[in-house]
């Protein structure tokens, strides 16, 4: 009986106790300052925004732009008359110089036309001689102190015959000429240093005027063509180098200068064409590879580049949330580039402004509540 006493005695004592406990959870330690009784009374707290201070950087960025090489140059060539293709003197992957006979055509027609007119030229020529002999005899013969030896008009058709076969033979000396130079058509030459990378005709082959029959690349030097776009081409200016790969070569880099650039954005991509020169004296890289070029980027003057989410967006405007005399101003901005540490941006901002770390619509020009510096 006594044991049962005890029992209820304790379980009575620790009921107490734990609503003593519970009837605490009210009161505030002292030791805390008050916390817990000021976040009870902070009705607007649930409103808390993080905020940082605006302040500048300096941006800088390496992108990679797809980039395509060409040969330095390039050119087909063509047969210019109408001929049968006698030899072919080179081949694809074959180099060649500049003023090697790389195709010959054959076609009697024009030489025989060169014949004639060489022969027409020395006729016309023989001509001229003796009409100019005839009159200068005739003129020594009018300076004579005998007078009437020579009659005026006979002196004048002398000079006048003359005159005709000189026309004549300077005539047909400009059409033997041109049959020459014809003639010179039947030899297709390289026009410069390069390699022969396509063939289209054969020994034996009727080609007309304006056939292809070669072209040759000069790919000792080769051009790299990158688009670079609008928002990156002044902070870009400052770089004559840049380095890039291709997927033949995926552990290994290659570098190029800048040689030149288009000075115009296109409006249909808002890219400027820049080209760079490509030492290929190796012979590892080829015309029309794909390449991944990367470009160093850096801005002049600093920046000021900000979180992603401190850029609200709607369809009307992009602005940041300036914080001011404690209320919330809607700020217009434009984006510049974007980089690892955050968004380049231009608007009417200072350094040292307070702005919302979470930018949205919802929260209103005007709008008050409790700020937290980040």
């Amino acid at each position: 009986m006594q044991y049962s006493y005890s029992v209820t005695t304790i379980a009575f004592c620790a009921l107490l106790t734990l609503l003593a406990a519970c009837g605490n959870t009210g009161k505030t330690d002292p030791a805390t300052n008050g916390s817990a009784a000021s976040s009870i009374s902070a009705g607007p707290a649930a409103d808390t925004a993080q905020v940082f201070l605006l302040k500048t950087d300096t941006l800088k960025k390496t992108v990679e732009l797809p980039g395509e090489l060409i040969p330095y140059l390039q050119t087909d060539l063509y047969a210019k008359v109408q001929g049968y293709v006698r030899a072919m003197k080179a081949d694809i992957g074959d180099r060649v110089r500049k003023g090697q006979t790389l195709a010959i055509i054959e076609a009697p027609e024009i030489n025989t036309q060169f014949s004639q007119s060489m022969a027409a030229q020395q006729a016309a020529k023989a001509k001229l001689t003796n009409s100019t002999d005839h009159y200068n005899r005739l003129y020594r013969a009018s300076q004579s102190p005998s007078p009437g030896i020579v009659a005026p008009i006979d002196l004048e058709n002398s000079r006048n015959q003359m005159l005709a076969d000189s026309a004549s033979y300077e005539a047909l000396r400009q059409q033997s000429k041109a049959y020459k130079e014809v003639s010179g058509y039947l030899y297709i030459t390289a026009p410069f240093d390069g390699v022969i990378t396509a063939r289209k005709a054969d020994p034996g082959a009727l080609v007309n005027a304006n056939a292809m029959l070669l072209t040759v690349q000069d790919n000792n030097t080769l051009r790299l063509r990158v688009a670079v776009p609008e928002i990156y081409v002044s902070a870009a200016n400052g770089n004559k180098n840049l380095s890039f790969s291709i997927d033949a070569y995926p552990e290994q880099r290659f570098n190029a200068v800048l040689t030149r650039k288009t000075e115009t954005i296109d409006p249909g991509t808002r890219t400027e064409g820049w080209e760079f020169g490509v030492n290929n004296s190796r012979h590892l890289l080829k015309a029309g590879v794909f390449v991944y070029a990367r470009l160093a980027l850096s801005r002049s003057t600093p920046s000021f580049v900000l979180p992603p989410g401190a850029i609200a967006t709607t369809l009307e405007r992009k602005f940041v949330i300036r914080v001011r005399d404690g209320k919330a101003q809607w700020v217009d901005i434009r984006q510049g580039m974007t980089t690892d540490a955050g968004i380049e941006v231009f608007g009417d901002l200072k350094t040292g402004d307070t702005l919302l770390m979470k930018a949205t619509d919802e929260r209103k020009p005007g709008t008050q509540a409790y700020w937290k510096l980040k």
